[in-house]
């Protein structure tokens, strides 16, 4: 069966999510631990805003996720696509428990932590998808719509570990010595998946028909998300209020819930998602051909950055300390993904520069896999 055509636009957006996706990475494994950088309180405002650009990814993932099955469609029957889905979405449910758990997340195999992270929500979201795109697109649609828009009505429940995979975070499995936390709920992020398979339909319309919709539809998102913030009503757990300053007024306003993602915070981050597809639509600028390049292999840059970040904070390790089993230690949930060492932790100025070096360094490798993966028909690679 020959390659679909990809397009460019989707894979420079999906590119554009992953730099990003690297540098909050990166601000886990290197920046001072013990701060959370959307509490205004402790934060200072780059480090919040370093930490809300990041915002951007896992929404702009999941929606595209959505709109490549859709677009897949043009090229395979939907049993086609439904088996690939599925397996694919198995595929990352092995990886994240098992492959890049141990491989990239922790360098151990003790299991005493076990965080159910992005790639665990969209295994199960591709498996759920691989059921809908038999019916017809607003089917998706309405069943997208309402687990983003509904799932708030039951914020107040708290039923045990299933409802913490559907709608927590929470912790789903709790043994002396072992515990598994679902920090990615799977409801909402099925409903952004669902949502961007029935967006893919947009690229089957006139350009400046598609165009018009990407940029008034992201515009509308951007205009509901301030019309509903303004109200401090449904729509997020934690209500924005008046602070010391203008400045963190306004970073109290935008900083809304991602775990798991309020119907604002989706608002907030699928709007600038869609006015980028609307720039990239008309064709990728020339500096801009990386972010094609590592948009085109998500999954093999994933793990390879992990285990890049992990690894370089081994070797820094071992020069500062002489030793770095701390790096292969489980951590406890709030340290998460490792215990830091004594005195562990650099400003952002480091944080930046590291981010730009690994992502400097993974553009090669993305090269050389994408042409690997053109250049051989062999079907498994494209579940990597």
């Amino acid at each position: 069966m020959p390659r679909p055509e990809r397009l460019e636009s989707i894979d420079l957006v999906r590119g554009i999510a992953m730099i990003l996706m690297a540098l909050d990475h990166t601000r886990d494994f290197f920046g001072t631990p013990g701060v959370d950088p959307t509490n205004l309180a402790s934060a200072s405002a780059a480090l919040f805003v370093t930490r809300w650009i990041t915002h951007l990814c896992a929404p702009t993932f999941f929606l595209l996720t959505g709109v490549g099955a859709r677009l897949a469609l043009r090229h395979r029957s939907p049993a086609q696509v439904s088996r690939f889905l599925v397996t694919r979405g198995l595929w990352l449910l092995l990886l994240e428990t098992v492959v890049i758990r141990c491989a990239a997340y922790q360098f151990n195999v003790d299991y005493r932590v076990t965080m159910l992270l992005v790639l665990w929500a969209l295994g199960w979201s591709m498996i759920v998808l691989a059921g809908l795109l038999r019916f017809h697109w607003a089917v998706a649609a309405a069943f997208g719509g309402l687990l983003i828009v509904g799932h708030h009505a039951f914020d107040g429940i708290q039923a045990g570990p299933l409802w913490s995979l559907l709608h927590g975070p929470g912790v789903v499995l709790n043994l002396p010595g072992h515990i598994v936390f679902a920090a990615y709920p799977l409801v909402p992020w099925i409903g952004v998946t669902a949502v961007g398979f029935a967006a893919g339909g947009l690229y089957g319309l006139e350009s400046g028909r598609r165009r018009a919709a990407l940029l008034y539809g992201g515009l509308a998102m951007i205009g509901a998300f301030v019309a509903l913030r303004l109200l401090n009503g449904y729509g997020d757990p934690a209500p924005w209020s008046g602070q010391a300053s203008r400045l963190s007024t306004f970073l109290s306003f935008l900083n809304t819930t991602k775990y798991p993602p309020s119907l604002l915070f989706l608002l907030m981050t699928l709007g600038p998602a869609w006015l980028l597809l609307r720039i990239a639509d008309r064709g990728v600028p020339a500096g801009w051909r990386p972010a094609v390049t590592m948009g085109r292999v998500p999954l093999f840059y994933y793990g390879a950055h992990f285990f890049l970040l992990h690894l370089l904070a081994v070797v820094i390790c071992l020069m500062r300390y002489g030793t770095a089993h701390w790096m292969f230690e489980s951590p406890d949930l709030a340290r998460y993904p490792f215990t830091p060492p004594p005195g562990w932790g650099y400003p952002l100025p480091v944080v930046y520069t590291v981010w730009l070096l690994v992502v400097g360094s993974l553009y090669p490798l993305c090269r050389w896999f994408g042409r690997l993966k053109r250049e051989r028909p062999d079907g498994w690679l494209s579940y990597l």
